[in-house]
């Protein structure tokens, strides 16, 4: 599991994540779809810290600016 997500786009999704996070569990939407904020917050969040994403290496997607890989 190479690194493929870049110091941008990884505080992009810390931020975003913690904010889908926050909101979900405030209650700022539906029932259902605190849910679903919730686990696309968690899912961002933790690609992010560990600085990986599964889709990227699919799409071709490398923000790291290292050698695709």
């Amino acid at each position: 599991m190479r690194a493929n997500v870049g110091g941008v786009d990884r505080m992009i999704r810390l931020l975003a994540g913690a904010g889908l996070l926050a909101w979900g569990m405030l209650g700022g939407l539906a029932s259902p779809w605190n849910y679903v904020a919730d686990g696309v917050g968690v899912v961002m969040m933790l690609t992010a810290l560990i600085r990986f994403c599964p889709l990227y290496p699919i799409l071709g997607v490398n923000t790291c600016g290292g050698k695709k890989g």
